[in-house]
């Protein structure tokens, strides 16, 4: 159970390569089994790297287990956040991330507002030799969701003023919450709340004007539903933009450093986008159309998914005495199913550590793998992520070649970072 108070805490969030399964987990799975007790982040906790246990937990949402993320975490992204909420109320604001998905994915107004803003990062990379990914993705992601949610455009002053809080949230979100002035934790609450103050203010100006629900965006729709509290619609535009943000950025950063690893891949992709734009007249857009026949593209999402690990692992609590197997999970317990141990399980995947995307042809596969979580806290954003990256892949792999720097790659600390932000070399394709 580790030392006194810390536990094994340490060790447990010691960075490694996000490709793998690190140091602690493989030590503790070869030496204990795929599941075993510690004590992390201040409780005795059940790890589980049992693919069949995961699963029996996430589709046991509120029922046997419920999320339970430490008073940090809580401060930091406030207690009406979707990843802390729990029983109805988090029902009640998850189905206004659905909504906005269900609406949006499709849309032409969005699907057009993603092409423009992939083609303009497109442009603006023509005379440059090399460019850091990984902040371009960031910005083209946060972009994308400011525009479709709060019709705030990139050139308006206020959007890098998000983009820099957010910066400072997420680099605080990941560190030590250490309650001293000038430490990461301590700049990104107040970064949180200078977000909240934003938005605030969006909405404010909104009621103002009372636009209501005859606009044109997301927000019109938040603020006209009166069943929902004025804080919930501040954290629900700052969830969806805090996912769309952090979650699709390192998603397209590690899908580009996994082509650039795998030029048969990156092959079979380049056909699959030559395909579709032969089909199209010069200087036509992209539709719902085409991306439903972007068949390999979803596998090398899904594949990057899979061998990236976004997210490792999540919260959760017993809320009685539960028996699984010959296991005992004692009432009060956290338990955290790793969702990452087992996307390298040998006894599932046939060579686990390859990135394969034409494994994802094999419908089994997706039974095997939970990249967007599972049960009631299923990623309402999956599917518009994945639009979202398949438009701007379309784009990329037609008009630019690049590689990477021989020592670069994704570290889990505990979620994704990259040594070098991801520097490539581009070449525009003639």
């Amino acid at each position: 159970m580790g030392w006194p108070l810390l536990g094994e805490t340490i060790g447990f969030l010691k960075p490694h390569k996000s490709n793998s399964l690190g140091s602690f987990l493989q030590e503790h799975c070869s030496r204990y089994g795929r599941i075993f007790k510690s004590h992390l982040f201040g409780s005795p906790t059940i790890v589980s790297c049992d693919h069949e246990l995961n699963m029996f937990i996430l589709q046991n949402e509120e029922k046997l287990f419920q999320a339970s993320y430490p008073k940090p975490m809580h401060d930091i992204l406030g207690k009406h956040s979707l990843l802390i909420v729990s029983g109805d109320i988090h029902k009640k604001i998850r189905s206004f991330a659905v909504s906005f998905v269900g609406m949006s994915k499709s849309s032409p107004e969005f699907l057009h507002s993603v092409e423009t803003l992939t083609i303009s990062m497109m442009d603006s990379w023509r005379n440059c030799k090399a460019v850091s990914f990984y902040k371009e993705a960031k910005v083209f992601a946060l972009n994308t969701m400011m525009k479709h949610l709060l019709s705030i455009k990139p050139e308006e002053p206020i959007a890098s003023t998000i983009l820099e809080d957010f910066e400072t949230f997420m680099t605080g979100f990941v560190s030590l919450p250490l309650k001293i002035p000038g430490s990461a934790y301590s700049k990104a609450v107040k970064a949180r709340a200078r977000l909240c103050s934003t938005v605030k203010g969006i909405i404010t100006e909104r009621e103002e004007r009372n636009v209501g629900v005859t606009g044109g965006d997301f927000l019109d729709g938040i603020l006209s539903n009166q069943s929902l509290s004025y804080d919930e619609k501040v954290s629900i535009v700052l969830d969806l933009l805090l996912a769309g943000y952090e979650t699709t950025a390192t998603l397209m950063a590690l899908i580009v450093y996994f082509l650039g690893h795998a030029p048969n891949a990156l092959e079979k992709l380049k056909e699959e986008h030559q395909g579709i734009r032969k089909c199209k007249e010069e200087g036509e857009t992209l539709n719902w159309a085409d991306y439903k026949k972007m068949e390999f593209t979803s596998n090398v999402i899904c594949e990057a998914m899979r061998c990236g690990n976004v997210v490792k692992f999540v919260h959760r609590k017993a809320l009685q005495d539960i028996t699984f197997k010959e296991f005992v999970i004692p009432s009060g317990w956290k338990v955290f199913p790793i969702l990452t141990a087992v996307n390298f399980d040998a006894t599932l995947h046939e060579n686990p550590l390859e990135f394969n995307p034409w494994r994802w042809f094999d419908e089994s596969t997706s039974k095997k793998v939970s990249p967007f979580g599972g049960g009631p806290r299923l990623c309402p954003g999956a599917e518009l992520a994945k639009v979202e990256i398949a438009y701007f892949l379309h784009h990329l792999v037609l008009n630019y070649r690049w590689k990477t720097k021989a020592d670069e790659y994704p570290l889990a600390h505990p979620y994704v970072q990259f040594r070098r932000g991801l520097q490539l070399e581009i070449d525009p394709i003639e």
